[in-house]
């Protein structure tokens, strides 16, 4: 669809720096998941508070930054800028007052807070990407803007670890109050928004139940308005479903919330069969990310006897996978789809995008089992961090086309389809992270990540039925709300 100022069209220097801002803003989210983990001990003394506590308050962060995006389709009436600039805002205020907080129950409550503000960024980013690049060059950009995200749980051992050495564990979090506030004047002063109504199918179906009744059509003088020798809104109201109304036709509705609705994008979304098993097998994979972390650093402290900067640095060798394997899965990504599309002479589906993980599905459960008796082992910190280096590396070289896949075939939804993502890899990090311990301390690491490489296999399964069947899915689901729309 033809926009005015079309983002797609900006200067690769304005596109790369838009890239840039969102990756820092989203590396707040990782930063700040992990960055207490070298801490724990130290905050379980001065609080004072126990190791569940401690536990809920991580775990309540990541469950929470999974859900609250689903009011980020907001960004689809209103506009990227606006969720930026006020989930930024609610960060670094969150990020202050667990800063100087004197007490466990206060730390929890704007742990929260922080969450609420940090989930925004990282899930319209992938959205914002959407608007200023095309499909045949999206995966590598989504290979580039996931190493931020990605590289935030192990940067955040490190920092964390040095931090919390000079200034006590309240130190990393006035590192991301100050984070914050930078960022956040960043969007604030620089960012264009890339949004654009015509490509936005949330805003568009609001539009046209505006245009249905008879009244608000008078109001906006629009009954015999035409676009060349078209009528943009005709007096049928069936054919106003079928049609894209251009911005340059109407003035700009006043939308409220309650047009922002998250619910009935999302219900659309999750209608179709292949969300389902894409958006399990995509959040299960990057649950992954935070267990490991989480999981690696307790094992480091309690046999290895690491201190928080040691541990920092072993987890970085899977921070460093994590980066590689965004790099090469979304160069990969890309590559494949080109590849394919010649093959069929310019025709693509999304589904194409999938193809080139059946490698890294097959070997990244062999990884995790591999890592799983390497630290029961308690074997050489060189195993640990080789096998650590793989499992972050076939991760997310999985991950990139998955999440490209979500973002390719939800045309008009990304954002809301972006941020379900983000719901589910929420929902499945809070479950694994309150069962992760008692796995941990019950099982040992050797078969708690046997059967996580298990559920691992499976995610798998999922994509490869999506990968199959997907095209089909699709197909039928949009015939079905075609049919749907002509009924009304």
């Amino acid at each position: 669809m033809p926009v005015a100022d079309d983002p797609r069209q900006w200067s690769n220097f304005r596109k790369n720096f838009i890239l840039l801002q969102v990756a820092f803003g989203s590396m707040i989210a990782g930063l700040a998941g992990n960055i207490q983990n070298p801490a724990i001990d130290e905050m379980e003394r001065d609080l004072p508070a126990t190791a569940s506590q401690i536990s809920l308050s991580l775990s309540l962060f990541i469950l929470l930054q999974g859900v609250v995006p689903l009011v980020s389709s907001i960004s689809e009436v209103k506009g990227r800028r606006l969720v930026y600039i006020v989930s930024l805002a609610i960060f670094t205020v969150g990020s202050v007052v667990v800063a100087t907080s004197q007490s466990i129950g206060l730390l929890i409550g704007f742990r929260c807070f922080q969450a609420a503000g940090s989930s925004a960024v990282m899930s319209i980013g992938a959205a914002t990407l959407a608007d200023i690049y095309d499909p045949v060059e999206r995966g590598t950009k989504m290979g580039i803007y996931y190493i931020a995200p990605l590289l935030g749980p192990s940067l955040g051992s490190i920092l964390g670890g040095g931090l919390t050495t000079a200034f006590t564990w309240r130190g990393p979090f006035y590192f991301l109050a100050i984070m914050g506030g930078v960022v956040f004047m960043s969007f604030l002063l620089f960012f264009k928004d890339t949004f654009r109504r015509e490509r936005s199918l949330t805003y568009q179906s609001v539009l046209k139940a505006r245009l249905r009744e008879a009244p608000m059509k008078k109001t906006l003088g629009v009954d015999n308005v035409k676009n060349g020798d078209e009528k943009v809104c005709p007096d049928d109201t069936k054919d106003i479903e079928k049609q894209v109304i251009p911005s340059e036709v109407i003035p700009e509705l006043k939308l409220g919330l309650a047009d922002s609705n998250p619910f009935k994008p999302m219900a659309f979304i999750l209608r179709r069969k292949y969300n389902l098993f894409m958006l399990t097998a995509s959040g299960l994979y990057f649950t992954f990310a935070f267990v490991v972390v989480y999981t690696t650093s307790r094992t480091l402290g309690t046999y290895y006897l690491y201190d928080p900067m040691k541990i920092g640095l072993v987890l970085l060798s899977y921070g460093i996978g994590t980066v590689c394997g965004s790099i090469v899965g979304g160069r990969w990504s890309d590559h494949e789809l080109s590849r394919l599309k010649t093959k069929y002479k310019g025709e693509s589906t999304p589904e194409m995008r999938l193809r080139c993980t059946v490698h890294g599905l097959i070997v990244f459960p062999l990884c995790v089992v591999g890592y799983a008796w390497v630290i029961q082992e308690r074997l050489n910190i060189a195993g640990v961090c080789v096998m650590l280096f793989a499992c972050g590396l076939v991760s997310i070289f999985v991950y990139t086309s998955t999440l490209a896949y979500i973002v390719d075939s939800n045309v008009g939804r990304s954002s809301s389809a972006v941020a379900l993502n983000s719901c589910f890899r929420g929902t499945f990090a809070f479950i694994f992270e309150e069962i992760a311990v008692p796995m941990q301390d019950g099982l040992g690491d050797g078969w708690m990540y046997t059967i996580i490489a298990v559920v691992m296999a499976v995610s798998g399964v999922f994509t490869v039925i999506v990968m199959l069947k997907g095209s089909k899915w699709r197909r039928e689901a949009e015939e079905r709300e075609i049919a749907a729309a002509d009924a009304q």
